[in-house]
């Protein structure tokens, strides 16, 4: 199994993991807030992307506007239903959302929460640097294979792996910093 085939599924999870911190608020407005946000639109339910632009004016401070105004109402009850702990407030054609800064102690449960999930990334890290190593070590035997190649191939992977856990160790760093920044 060659390096950019498995190097590939580590990405996938790290942009997993960056994704799932994303939605850990701290005390800025990111758009990311509402990233899974699903609004009943059209008969269907839609991603609030899909028919609203979203911004961030400040750092207290998210505005939705519709592309279509008459979804506001849709758009305020599905902000509300997501049980995002704020409060949409219609402002003419825009949805205003004032982004609270979290209290200390909710700070620190939202960095035990950070560290579960850089846990379980982590998790899934080695759950796929032993598949790796399972399918370099069934090449043992193989024609042109030889146990210097397998344990070539398993340092690299090992080598790989520190790499990508080095890379969540920053990202859980950058973001426990900014949780428990005021």
């Amino acid at each position: 199994m060659n390096k950019q085939t498995y190097s590939i599924r580590f990405i996938k999870i790290i942009q997993h993991t960056e994704h799932e911190f994303a939605t850990l608020r701290s005390g800025r407005a990111s758009v990311q807030l509402l990233d899974g946000v699903a609004v009943e639109a059209y008969g269907t339910r839609m991603g609030l992307q899909e028919v609203a632009s979203v911004s961030a004016p400040d750092a207290q401070m998210l505005v939705v506007k519709p592309w279509d105004k008459g979804l506001l109402q849709a758009i305020e009850k599905a902000i509300q239903v997501a049980q995002l702990n704020v409060n949409p407030i219609i402002d003419g054609e825009i949805i205003r959302i004032a982004v609270p800064a979290p209290t200390q102690e909710r700070r620190q449960e939202m960095v035990k929460t950070l560290k579960s999930k850089t846990e379980e990334c982590r998790v899934m890290m080695r759950g796929i640097r032993a598949d790796v190593k399972k399918d370099i070590e069934s090449q043992e035997g193989e024609q042109g294979v030889s146990e210097d190649d397998i344990k070539a191939d398993v340092a690299e992977l090992d080598q790989v792996l520190k790499d990508y856990g080095k890379q969540l160790d920053d990202l859980s760093f950058k973001k426990e910093q900014e949780l428990l920044s005021i």
